[in-house]
């Protein structure tokens, strides 16, 4: 993907804010001025047409998405280090951008019709085999074992990020670097203890 510019990068990160808030790709360029505090004229420069920025959202998405995985191929980290850590930015970029999951549902349903759709799909699975991989490692568990346990870890990760306006939880785990850490931590152990079970 091109460098962005600063106004760029905000158009592109407002119109992600949006798309995941209201669920939707049908987002009003003018909403997303608003939204990036420029006007109407500074969107149709920078990308002279909304689907030429939806293509650029998508790739942004897909850039984002690298970089909140990439910790998986440290050195720098143990496998647990690396879960938890990768886990935390998966929980602060979907806390940040509410619309990765509808532009993941989109990217799915649009994969054969669609180029930069098509790579959304396949860098997620790429990303999601590197960290279940990684879990399993951390986790050593047999496979029908570990597919339960995956799934609460995944389900314990993204349904407080994705309901975070509903008043389910204390918030502030989720607000904190620390608190998620810990909260990443614990969820990590509990399930280790599993397999001890």
């Amino acid at each position: 993907m091109r460098e962005l510019t600063n106004v760029e990068e905000k158009i592109l990160d407002k119109a992600l804010y949006l798309i995941g808030k209201i669920g939707s790709f049908n987002v009003p360029i003018r909403a997303i001025a608003k939204e990036a505090n420029v006007n109407v004229s500074a969107v149709n420069y920078y990308f002279r047409t909304k689907d030429e920025m939806l293509r650029h959202v998508k790739e942004f998405y897909i850039d984002n998405t690298i970089a909140a995985y990439s910790i998986l191929d440290s050195d720098e980290y143990n496998d647990k280090e690396k879960v938890i850590l990768s886990a935390n930015e998966i929980m602060e970029y979907t806390l940040k951008y509410p619309g990765i999951l509808t532009i993941l549902k989109e990217a799915m349903d649009k994969k054969d019709i669609s180029e930069v759709d098509a790579k959304i799909v396949e860098v997620t699975n790429a990303m999601n085999e590197k960290l279940d991989k990684t879990l399993d490692n951390v986790l050593n568990q047999n496979d029908i074992m570990f597919q339960y346990n995956k799934m609460i870890f995944l389900s314990s990760i993204l349904y407080p990020t994705i309901n975070y306006d509903f008043k389910n939880f204390d918030n502030s785990v989720l607000d904190s670097k620390d608190e998620r850490l810990k909260y990443i931590t614990y969820i990590i152990d509990r399930l280790k203890s599993c397999s001890n079970d």
